[in-house]
């Protein structure tokens, strides 16, 4: 029998915490540029692939606007709403680590249009949170 998919969240730095399971097999997880202020988002998909192990795939990635280290890619298109939107060329991923500093805004987790802090779901110690696609816990 086959569970649910879904992220699977831990502290790099304590790794014997349980992993905090946030059910969907898509996301969208935003921030805000810590020098530009600019809002990034970027979608992604959980999914098994044809082995059966369960990987990341990014989705469409948007930059509400640019600045000094975060220029759009060459490939993007400004829409008319002043995003830049492309497709990131990143094969599937096993994991995504989030730097988390109390001294920036924290990502935000959105699932169907509704958004919220990721630390309303996972606490931060300050450092990196450990985001992997994982099956739902038994």
């Amino acid at each position: 029998m086959l569970l649910a998919l879904g992220a699977c969240l831990t502290l790099a730095a304590q790794p014997d915490l349980p992993p905090r399971y946030l059910p969907g097999e898509h996301f969208t997880l935003a921030w805000t540029h810590s020098i530009e202020k600019q809002r990034w988002e970027e979608d992604y998909r959980i999914e098994r692939n044809p082995h059966g192990q369960i990987m990341l795939i990014p989705g469409q990635a948007r930059i509400r606007g640019s600045g000094a280290g975060m220029e759009p890619p060459a490939d993007a298109q400004l829409l008319a709403n002043g995003w830049y939107a492309y497709q990131p060329h990143t094969a599937p991923l096993q994991a995504l680590r989030l730097t988390r500093s109390h001294f920036v805004p924290d990502y935000d987790w959105c699932v169907h249009g509704q958004c919220r802090p990721l630390r309303a779901l996972m606490p931060s110690d300050g450092g990196v949170t450990v985001l992997r696609p994982c099956e739902a816990p038994r």
